[in-house]
């Protein structure tokens, strides 16, 4: 079977044949060129408003264009790019069907990059496959736009709100994900945790769309709390168990380093001494040594243990499914934590108080809808980074995440390589 053969099977050209194909010499390198001519009686298109013109001129030299590596080779298609005079644009550059613009990669090429990206970081795609990492940053960036321009955001019924952060300090990104039960995937991707940062993506998504949305999953932050009662106030509102649970163990361990500082000055035994992890791990996830260790220090009277006990208390909340139980939960625990005398308690139950009804939004979502959907999501989020060793530019960084977790339609092709 001759290259040819193989080729026309693969990729067909409209409006064009391959004359020859064999190896060549490209830059010091044994490659394989596919040598290509316009077919007989066919007329070139305009690049400007893509109608059919009449030649005008052609180059003297053939233009190399990257494809798909052949057993191993490095490949190229070679043709002498037309010029048309089009009445509309007047001399143009024709517009060919194996690539975009002024490209030098055919849109084979850029998809089998794309896929391999998935796979890779792109600098393993970029070294296996003997190219640059921009050309890998580009051909993804293109299956990227092509995807977001051709994506379905119709029938979105829950979303998730979260903030990830990028870099050191507080250099944060907003994400938004759809957390439907047959779909996840990421939707959006802002700089910053602002509410112009979130407010952009409902204004994208339209006032139509953004009714059909029910439920929404968020964390405490203010900014996203004033857009979404401004922007979706119908839905119902679940606020982020995962970080509520967070703001209390934050509380927790406020408290046991105070009292473990004090202990220490006032030449006391040092019994908080190593039970940070005691303290904030799940009983059922305590190894054999927390869990002796957890055992001692509750036998003492100590603020500390008086705040853990408030802690595994809450814990309980999350057992029950009547949001009627549930309010009547928190009402209780938050009377026992104002009057505790523990003031981190008592700032996480005025939260809890203040934020009572998006609380009880998740026992009327029966719990389906969470945010460890979201969390789970923001961890594929860190793999995605951490194979690239992280992203020097936001533009990067978006590229990447739509492609890896944006679920986008790609463009079509007439062979699937792998």
């Amino acid at each position: 079977m001759q290259l040819k053969t193989l080729l026309n099977a693969c990729h067909r050209l409209k409006g064009f044949v391959y004359r020859s194909v064999g190896f060549q010499s490209v830059k010091g390198r044994l490659c394989v060129v596919a040598e290509i001519e316009p077919r007989k009686g066919s007329k070139p298109i305009c690049s400007g408003c893509g109608c059919k013109a009449a030649r005008y001129d052609r180059r003297d030299e053939g233009r190399l264009f990257d494809f798909v590596p052949i057993w191993g080779f490095k490949s190229y298609f070679k043709y002498r790019m037309r010029r048309v005079h089009c009445r509309a644009c007047g001399v143009k550059v024709e517009r060919v069907p194996w690539a975009e613009g002024k490209s030098p990669i055919t849109k084979p090429y850029e998809l089998f990059l794309a896929q391999w990206a998935r796979r890779l970081s792109w600098k393993q795609v970029a070294e296996a496959f003997h190219t640059s990492w921009d050309s890998v940053f580009r051909s993804v960036s293109r299956v990227v736009s092509y995807g977001l321009e051709h994506r379905n955001l119709e029938g979105i019924e829950a979303i998730g709100v979260d903030e990830w952060c990028k870099g050191k300090g507080h250099d944060y990104v907003t994400l938004v994900y759809q957390i439907d039960s047959g779909c996840r995937r990421l939707l959006y991707i802002a700089e910053k945790r602002t509410v112009e940062s979130l407010r952009a993506f409902f204004d994208e998504l339209g006032e139509r769309r953004c009714e059909a949305i029910g439920y929404v999953c968020s964390d405490m932050w203010k900014p996203y709390l004033k857009v979404i009662k401004e922007k979706i106030p119908a839905a119902v509102h679940i606020l982020d168990r995962f970080h509520i649970v967070a703001n209390l163990n934050k509380a927790l361990s406020q408290i046991r380093a105070e009292e473990a500082r004090r202990m220490k000055s006032e030449g006391f035994q040092e019994v908080l001494k190593h039970t940070k992890y005691c303290f904030a791990k799940n009983p059922e996830n305590l190894t054999d040594k927390q869990k002796a260790r957890l055992e001692d220090v509750l036998q003492y009277d100590l603020k500390s243990v008086k705040a853990y006990l408030l802690k595994e208390a809450f814990q309980a909340l999350w057992s029950y499914s009547s949001p009627h139980w549930a309010r009547w939960y928190i009402k209780k625990w938050c009377f026992k934590a104002m009057r505790s005398k523990l003031d981190p308690i008592k700032k996480f139950a005025k939260s809890v108080r203040k934020h009572e009804p998006l609380i009880i939004n998740y026992f009327r979502a029966r719990k389906r809808l969470s945010s460890g959907i979201v969390e789970g999501l923001n961890r594929n989020v860190n793999l995605a980074t951490r194979k690239a060793y992280g992203y020097r530019t936001f533009n990067a960084l978006q590229v990447s995440l739509y492609h890896t977790l944006g679920n986008l339609p790609e463009p079509k092709s007439t062979h699937q390589f792998f």
